[in-house]
């Protein structure tokens, strides 16, 4: 089993590689509709790539902020990020498929598109997976300290009672010196 530093460096250079793909993704496509601009009307799903980069780069930001942070509610929202950069790769590369379909279609442009969707949508789906098991290993990790915690407060229990029933009166402390005190 990964300890859970593995799984947080693996987040924290998956976070920074779905950053990376989503600023890629939202330069190929503002150069996309820049260059459509200039030939023919622009389409539903020129802009694509840009939508689905911003959900890769939020989705990453949100990555490393979890591998700092390892709060309940800071994992919950990226694991909703990862799956809307999912969902954003997924429809980025139908509109892209579409559009590569067309006669006068950007082929390479279409292409690197595509890649990066297909690059974001597996970076989503590994992050959603180590996500999972960061979760996993900080909710070990809380369940051995409370153990740990009822276990020591347990012991000083027993202690306290074995005070008490030294000589059947309760012992009280005043300065460090132990008195009996009057029932």
């Amino acid at each position: 089993m990964c300890s859970s530093r593995k799984i947080l460096w693996s987040l924290l250079l998956l976070s920074v590689v779905e950053v990376g793909l989503g600023v890629a993704s939202i330069v190929l496509g503002a150069v996309g509709i820049s260059w459509v601009r200039g030939k023919h009307k622009p389409q539903q799903g020129d802009a694509s790539p840009v939508w689905s980069g911003l959900c890769f780069l939020v989705c990453g930001m949100c990555g490393v902020l979890c591998a700092r942070k390892r709060t309940g509610l800071i994992m919950i929202l990226f694991s909703a990020c990862c799956i809307c950069g999912l969902i954003g790769g997924i429809l980025n590369f139908q509109f892209v498929r579409a559009l590569n379909k067309r006669p006068d279609s950007m082929h390479s442009i279409h292409l690197a598109a595509m890649t990066l969707a297909c690059l974001g949508i597996s970076s989503c789906t590994l992050s959603t997976w180590l996500t999972c098991r960061l979760a996993s290993s900080e909710q070990q990790r809380m369940f051995l300290e409370r153990e740990h915690s009822l276990h020591h407060s347990h012991e000083m229990t027993e202690k306290e009672i074995l005070d008490n029933s030294s000589n059947g009166l309760p012992q009280i402390s005043y300065n460090g010196h132990t008195a009996t005190s009057p029932c």
